[in-house]
């Protein structure tokens, strides 16, 4: 049980994480300012914590124009991004 606990904890860190990094990505794309960036990284985390599918990947899709970046390029960074959040979850 404790190995569950530690494993679940473990999903919403890199999780987490990786809501981060696609924030401050997309924040990057809307060409938002410092001050802008905080305020959207915690909107993003906070539509992490929401239910559905995948709030974040909706968010995302609603505040990227297709004329910015496609789908499919959301898909792909979101990927990239958990695979970043996992190696840094993984102690050295």
């Amino acid at each position: 049980e404790a190995k569950w606990v530690h494993d679940q904890e473990m999903h919403f860190r890199v999780i987490a994480r990786r809501d981060m990094i696609m924030a401050e990505w997309s924040a990057g794309l809307l060409k938002l300012s410092p001050v802008q960036t905080a305020d959207y990284v915690k909107a993003i985390v906070m539509a992490g914590l929401t239910t559905g599918e995948d709030p974040v990947f909706e968010k995302l899709r609603n505040d990227l124009s297709p004329a910015i970046v496609s789908e499919q390029q959301i898909i792909a960074k979101m990927k990239e991004a958990f695979e970043t959040a996992s190696e840094k979850a993984v102690p050295a």
